[in-house]
């Protein structure tokens, strides 16, 4: 049985006040130094909404342009405006900060988000018109609360501020006097996650044909973690997000390897659904305040706008074959193996060459590589330089090392099988799947016939081993013949051929006789 990727979904919420006061880059500075240039010249440097809208690389991540077309716009990107500036395209939306934070309420189990009355009765009909939200969230929305009691429960009970436009709008409270798991920065963290999550989720549920029903299991690969003093990260990101979009019939667990966590989720689904265990398998991830102006400094520095100022979010949805949608090939999955070490050739080989090599194909039978497929608007101003280019030119050097490619075909081979990186940095949301939803299309619709998926991760990070991380695997396209066909007809070529061999056997035989 085949396991294919029936739909994908791919969110982006903007919002600039968490910048502010969430990404990690700005509230070390408040604590290293409070009153440094950069804090100060910060706000100066946040987009309005129109201008992320009218990003080609959030319109791309979104599906309103693929990567091609991104390519053919001039470099750098951040200071042009494209005519696709639409909140909405085939892969999900770009969801308002205003609306998010209404979202982040409706989320909320255990009356930990608090927002002002008066901005709840402001926007809660401009949520009510987004095209994911159901009759059963809007129920969930609170009436609000006075804006004395939120800035009390700030200033005095440790709650997070939630801000809009400049002004403390709501909190998140902790949800624990002592516990430091929950406290009101590690809740408001995990709740922007869920959010996220959920607002993937119920795009990948609009996209896609598949029954809610049928989705018995939901994984999460974010990067957050939630649980108490008891069970730090002990989960489940996936179960909370699948109960608030009703999907009554999953159960779920969550994944994690930092930045690899995702390929990892995708392999696991697609395994469960080719072992029939389950009959659709959710992957879906929530974005992370961390992230959030993680370059800011060196943005602020040269005059660019804060471009980190989004979160991302993404779901996929895996099951068994309907005979056209692209499958997963569990045959020949990649692996970086506690042995394999970490040379970036050795990483790379291990993800791409290895699994190659077992399917007999060579580098150039691949159509396109999605390696970590970071924007590299944000990261050249940086100094960590075109992310996805340099692992393409990785590749590449494999394939003349192999006698592949031509060392001449080189730059030749970054644009034909290469893509541009598109992606917000946000951990585990740049790393190979971002390209799932154009590659689906591709391979159904365009003329290609095989896409590798590359995820890496640093779980050096967790401060438990030095190793790297990474998992590949390979979406294919799907030829409408099911494999129980194929594996009957491999059965009978082998009984053939048994039949051949004792003829012969038995011919033999006589002769010697």
């Amino acid at each position: 049985m085949k396991a294919v990727v029936k739909g994908s979904a791919y969110v982006l919420a903007h919002v600039p006040e968490m910048v502010i006061y969430n990404g990690t880059t700005q509230t070390t500075e408040r604590v290293v130094n409070p009153e440094s240039e950069y804090l100060k010249e910060i706000r100066n440097h946040l987009r309005k909404y129109e201008d992320v809208l009218a990003y080609a690389p959030n319109q791309c991540y979104i599906g309103s342009i693929c990567p091609q077309e991104l390519g053919e716009i001039e470099f750098p990107w951040y200071d042009k405006k494209i005519e696709q500036n639409n909140r909405y395209s085939k892969f999900g939306e770009i969801m308002p900060e205003e609306e998010f934070l209404i979202l982040m309420q409706v989320v909320d189990e255990f009356d930990l988000v608090f927002l002002d009355k008066d901005f709840v009765a402001k926007f809660k009909e401009q949520f009510s018109k987004c095209e994911i939200v159901s009759e059963h969230m809007l129920e969930r929305i609170k009436e609000g609360h006075e804006a004395s009691e939120i800035k009390r429960l700030v200033e005095e009970e440790h709650a997070e501020g939630l801000y809009h436009e400049g002004e403390l709008v709501g909190c998140v409270r902790r949800a624990h006097d002592i516990d430091q798991n929950l406290n009101a920065h590690v809740m408001h963290e995990n709740m922007v996650s869920k959010a996220s999550s959920v607002l993937a989720l119920a795009h990948l549920i609009k996209n896609s044909d598949v029954p809610v029903e049928d989705i018995e299991y939901v994984i999460d690969c974010s990067e957050e973690a939630c649980g108490d003093m008891n069970q730090r990260g002990g989960g489940n990101f996936a179960k909370a997000a699948a109960e608030i979009v009703q999907l009554s019939a999953a159960s779920g667990s969550d994944t994690r390897s930092f930045c690899a966590a995702p390929s990892h989720a995708i392999v696991e689904a697609a395994a469960l659904v080719k072992a029939g265990v389950f009959k659709a398998v959710a992957v879906t991830a929530g974005g992370s305040t961390a992230k959030l102006g993680m370059n800011g400094k060196d943005h602020v520095k040269k005059g660019l706008p804060i471009l980190e100022d989004c979160l991302g979010g993404f779901a996929v949805v895996i099951t068994q074959d309907d005979g056209k949608s692209p499958y997963v090939d569990l045959d020949y999955v990649g692996h970086h193996a506690v042995g394999t070490g970490s040379a970036p050739q050795a990483v790379i080989s291990s993800l791409v060459t290895d699994p190659l090599d077992k399917a007999g194909l060579s580098v150039l039978d691949v159509d396109k590589f999605s390696p970590e497929m970071q924007n590299p608007d944000i990261t050249k101003p940086a100094g960590a330089g075109d992310v996805p280019l340099a692992n393409f030119k990785m590749i590449a050097a494999l394939a003349v090392k192999r006698g592949e490619l031509e060392r001449s075909e080189l730059n030749n081979f970054t644009k034909e099988h290469g893509l541009e990186g598109f992606a917000p940095t946000q951990g585990h949301i740049p790393s190979g799947v971002p390209y799932i939803g154009h590659a689906c299309e591709a391979l159904t619709e365009g003329d290609m016939n095989r896409v590798m998926i590359v995820g890496k991760g640093s779980l050096f990070l967790g401060r438990m081993t030095n190793l790297f991380d990474g998992i590949s695997f390979m979406l294919v396209r799907n030829d409408g013949q099911s494999e129980e066909s194929s594996a009957v007809s491999k059965s009978e070529i082998r009984q053939l051929i048994g039949e051949s061999l004792r003829a012969f056997a038995e011919n033999i035989l006589e002769k010697a006789e």
